[in-house]
């Protein structure tokens, strides 16, 4: 099913056309950043409870923002395990960014919301 999106924003306006929208992966140099999962390939849940999330919901509620642009969020992974070490969000509607990391991440956190930041810039002008 398409849906309006809107793709870059110029002199306050948005610029709108019909795509499907999925989740990006981004490559963030020592990090790379993919859709939350909860899978039989790989499970988020353990990582984000670790991180104080333990709302069983919250991959399955982040997939469905993605799909209604409400919020795109990134789960900011070690590249060689694909561990997730924080979550990364962004608001598409006013570009704010959010980011949480497990103990000790906080690097890979703010590289992630750094990426972040110019996917943004690049989409939402």
């Amino acid at each position: 099913m398409e849906r309006p999106r809107c793709l870059r924003r110029q002199r306050g306006r948005s610029l709108c056309e019909a795509v499907q929208v999925e989740p990006i992966e981004i490559n963030a140099g020592a990090w790379y950043l993919r859709a939350l999962r909860a899978d039989d390939r790989v499970d988020d849940r353990p990582a984000l409870a670790d991180m104080g999330q333990h709302d069983a919901e919250h991959v399955a509620r982040r997939t469905t923002q993605w799909e209604t642009d409400t919020l795109y969020s990134w789960a900011v992974c070690e590249p060689t395990t694909g561990e997730l070490l924080a979550e990364v969000t962004l608001d598409p509607a006013s570009g704010n960014i959010g980011l949480q990391a497990r103990r000790g991440h906080a690097q890979a956190a703010q590289t992630g919301a750094d990426a972040v930041r110019r996917f943004a810039d690049a989409m939402l002008g």
